[in-house]
């Protein structure tokens, strides 16, 4: 089956359902890993025959085709799995394998899919580029020299370079929609809250959420479905239904978007805006909002002022959260433990292991936070981010509710402000590096669903285009991701640009 690698996952469900077997298309992916990986990076731990044994296990349970059943999958490393070692990217828990699965992990393995392998990660999913994981850097199957973005760097490249159908990141501040945008994927950040955090290792608890990861609007909408939903284990978890994704998408591929209301966010590259963003990636995202004109929205431009401000506030509330969420890492109880000589005690152990265990981005951020959570600069740093957290919450309600009924359906904005940037071309440069994620902060500050879908090139380089829903509204954004995914399928009567993606997967040399 040498044309795996090449699929869509409900390509793959009409393939297993007339007949083909897990163990085939598994051991595709295996291969196409064995092969690509090398160069690409996309995997931290892959475990071959423990994927096939799963899959043989799935095509003797009598339900290949339906459902998830069969079809594998990769994990972002941020993803606690039984068994399976996940390091969050880092070296303080290297060789850690947990002793329980994540509510995601749980509910993919009982709806039947096949672990191919963990991914790679910027450590603690602090970082937008997966340079700054302690096992080595990923790269753009577009480009071997670009970034694949961040943190979820593996996963998207993982999906992109055809190692796997699909993939499970997370996002905080944009992991999932800036690596998505960057490699040509479909990536979604649900509503806060709405799929579990219970097993995912915490960077910032407030803004933490897990998503798909795809190269089709339907395969993220399914993905979603399979992970979403309540989970008493989390205490932030929402008891609400999920909203039909998937019949959102297919509904969306029809093509029609009449009396939908989108707002063009003026703040994310809109006019006086405009500086740091890519002429290639204004031209893309402006050709876009043009096709769902044409589709019947009603497109006006939206003015969100506090989203100007929604980068100092990230790098405030994150971090802070970051300094009290990483002290569990003490060398005690799991993981690295350094310096235990007998000759020192604990409080050098752990000082000692801290040191060695974490990396230079990941100290940078508990510093920052350990700072700005501390007595007489309290409310002077951390408060005020959190006042600006509400004023990014107001404009979005805003912009939902209008004035006298103006108000719109979803706000859209490029995904990113410039495509793959070259491997080592940030590193020295944090806040350059931080305003790659300038465009996906608010979504996340705010809690409400955001999705980026591929809406062209620009120097032969992926463009994202970011769409932006109200807090349990995630089947609007796939709904409208869906259309334009159609229309730039339409236009040329194939693909276009998209169809590069597969091309690329179905060959080696395409990817590496």
């Amino acid at each position: 089956m040498s044309d795996v690698p090449s699929m869509n996952v409900d390509e793959l469900q009409a393939a297993l359902a007339d007949g083909a077997t897990s163990v085939d298309v598994t051991r595709a992916y295996l291969d196409r890993i064995a092969a690509a990986d090398g160069e690409l990076g996309a995997y931290l731990h892959v475990d071959p025959e423990a994927a096939l044994a799963r899959a043989a296990e799935m095509d003797s349970a009598g339900t290949r085709g339906t459902g998830l059943t069969g079809i594998p999958i990769a994990l972002k490393d941020v993803v606690v799995t039984e068994g399976v070692p996940t390091t969050s990217g880092s070296k303080i828990l290297e060789g850690w394998k947990p002793p329980y699965d994540a509510t995601v992990a749980a509910r993919l393995k009982a709806a039947g899919t096949v672990l191919l392998g963990k991914t790679n990660m910027d450590e603690f999913a602090m970082g937008s580029s997966t340079e700054n994981s302690a096992y080595g850097v990923t790269r753009n199957p577009w480009d071997p020299q670009r970034i694949p973005g961040g943190s979820s760097g593996g996963s998207s490249a993982a999906v992109a370079g055809g190692l796997a159908p699909w993939a499970i990141g997370t996002d905080t501040g944009g992991s999932i929609r800036q690596p998505a945008a960057l490699t040509g994927l479909v990536g979604h950040k649900p509503t806060y809250g709405s799929v579990s955090r219970y097993g995912l290792i915490a960077f910032s608890s407030s803004l933490d959420q897990a998503g798909p990861m795809a190269r089709t609007v339907l395969d993220a909408a399914l993905l979603h479905e399979a992970i979403g939903g309540y989970d008493p284990l989390d205490s932030t978890s929402i008891d609400a239904p999920l909203p039909v994704l998937a019949e959102a998408a297919r509904r969306g591929a029809e093509g029609s978007l009449a009396g939908l209301r989108v707002g063009v966010v003026r703040e994310l590259g809109g006019e006086g805006h405009a500086d740091g963003y890519e002429d290639g990636v204004l031209t893309s995202f402006g050709a876009a909002v043009a096709r769902l004109e044409a589709m019947g929205a009603e497109v006006r431009e939206i003015s969100c002022p506090a989203f100007d401000l929604a980068l100092a506030a990230y790098y405030l509330i994150a971090p802070s959260e970051a300094s009290s969420n990483l002290a569990r890492f003490d060398g005690v109880r799991y993981g690295l433990r350094v310096g235990d000589d007998g000759a020192r005690d604990l409080d050098e152990v752990m000082a000692l292991t801290r040191e060695q265990g974490f990396g230079p981005e990941v100290k940078r951020r508990i510093i920052l936070g350990t700072y700005a959570l501390s007595s007489g600069y309290y409310e002077a740093y951390y408060g005020q981010a959190q006042k600006v957290r509400t004023l990014i919450s107001r404009d979005f309600s805003a912009a939902w509710d209008g004035r006298n009924g103006d108000g719109v359906d979803v706000l859209v904005s490029p995904t990113t402000p410039t495509v793959a940037f070259p491997l080592g071309a940030r590193v020295d440069d944090p806040i350059a590096m931080y305003a790659a994620d300038l465009c996906t902060l608010p979504a996340s500050l705010a809690g409400v669903p955001a999705i980026s879908v591929p809406c062209g090139l620009s120097e032969g380089l992926p463009v994202g285009f970011q769409i932006m829903a109200p807090a349990l509204a995630d089947d609007r954004c796939y709904r409208v991701a869906a259309a334009l995914e159609a229309a730039l399928t339409d236009e040329r009567g194939d693909r276009g640009f998209l169809d590069q993606l597969a091309a690329r997967a179905a060959t080696t040399e395409g990817a590496a």
